[in-house]
C-alpha cells in the first residue's frame, strides 16, 4: 500500500459512510468525528491539532479527506501543518467573511441542535435532508439508508454539539489563508451545486497551487452520488504525487 487516506464524514453523518470509497493501491482511515465530541466541546482548531497529534503517532504515508464539515475540518488540520502528504475537500465552505452572516448562522444551527438533542429523531433526519442544498443533483433517491441514520440516535449529543462547536459561524474566513497549506490540495464539488461549485471555483482563482475538480452528475453529495467518477479524481490527483 502507497499509504492510508484519511476520511472525514460530514454533518449528521457517520463513519461507515466511507465503507464504499477506494482508491486502488491506498488503504482506507474511516474517522468517526463524534468521539472527538462524546467528552466535551472542541473547537475546530483545536480538532485540528487533535488529529495531527493521532496521524503523526502513525508512521505510513498519509492523506486528509473531508467531506462538507469534514472538509471545513479538514482544512483546519491542514492549516495547523499536520503529517498529511496531500489534501482532498469536498463540497466544502471556506468560511463566511460577514460577521452578521456569521451570527444568523450560529442562530440557525443553534436550532438544528435543539432539533438533534431533543427533538423525534426521524423527524430530525427527515428535515436535515430535505433542505435545497442536499437535493441539488435533482435526485429523488435518498443517498444514505434512513436505518443507518438511525443508528446515529445513540450519538445525538455529539451530533447536537457539533452544530455549536463546529458551525459554520464559529469558523474563521479561510479563503485568505489556504495557500499556506504546504501540501497538494484537491477541491471537488458538483456541478449541480451552485453554492459549492462557485465557492470552489473562488477558492481555486485566489489559490493558484490548488487543483479543482467539478464532478458531472452531481450535487452536494458528490462521493457517494458519483461514487465511481469521484475515486477516479481522487486517484489521479493521488498518482500525481509521485510523478
Amino acid at each position: 500500500m502507497r499509504g492510508t487516506i484519511w476520511c472525514l464524514h460530514g454533518a449528521v453523518g457517520m463513519a461507515d459512510d466511507w465503507r464504499g470509497f477506494s482508491v486502488p493501491g491506498w488503504s482506507v482511515k474511516r474517522v468517526d468525528l463524534w468521539r472527538f465530541l462524546d467528552c466535551c466541546p472542541m473547537s475546530m482548531p483545536a480538532f485540528g491539532e487533535a488529529l495531527n497529534e493521532e496521524a503523526r503517532a502513525t508512521p505510513d504515508r498519509k492523506v486528509l479527506l473531508g467531506y462538507s464539515m469534514g472538509g471545513r475540518l479538514a482544512l483546519h488540520a491542514l492549516l495547523a501543518g499536520g503529517p498529511w502528504e496531500a489534501g482532498v475537500v469536498v463540497s466544502a465552505h471556506p468560511g463566511l467573511r460577514d460577521e452578521q452572516e456569521r451570527a444568523d448562522r450560529r442562530a440557525r444551527d443553534a436550532e438544528w441542535a435543539a432539533k438533534a438533542i431533543r427533538g423525534d429523531w426521524s423527524e430530525f433526519l427527515s428535515a436535515w435532508n430535505d433542505q435545497g442544498v442536499l437535493r441539488s443533483s435533482g435526485k429523488s433517491a435518498p443517498v444514505f439508508d434512513e436505518p443507518s441514520r438511525r443508528r446515529l440516535e445513540l450519538r445525538r449529543q455529539a451530533v447536537a454539539r457539533s452544530f455549536m462547536d463546529w458551525t459554520l459561524g464559529e469558523q474563521e474566513a479561510l479563503e485568505g489563508e489556504l495557500d499556506k497549506i504546504e501540501c497538494p490540495l484537491l477541491w471537488v464539488a458538483g456541478e449541480q451545486d451552485e453554492k459549492f461549485r462557485t465557492l470552489a471555483e473562488s477558492v481555486a482563482a485566489r489559490v493558484p497551487s490548488l487543483q479543482l475538480r467539478l464532478a458531472e452528475d452531481a450535487g452536494h453529495r458528490v462521493p457517494w452520488e458519483v461514487p465511481e467518477a469521484f475515486s477516479q479524481k481522487v486517484g489521479e490527483f493521488l498518482e500525481g504525487l509521485d510523478s
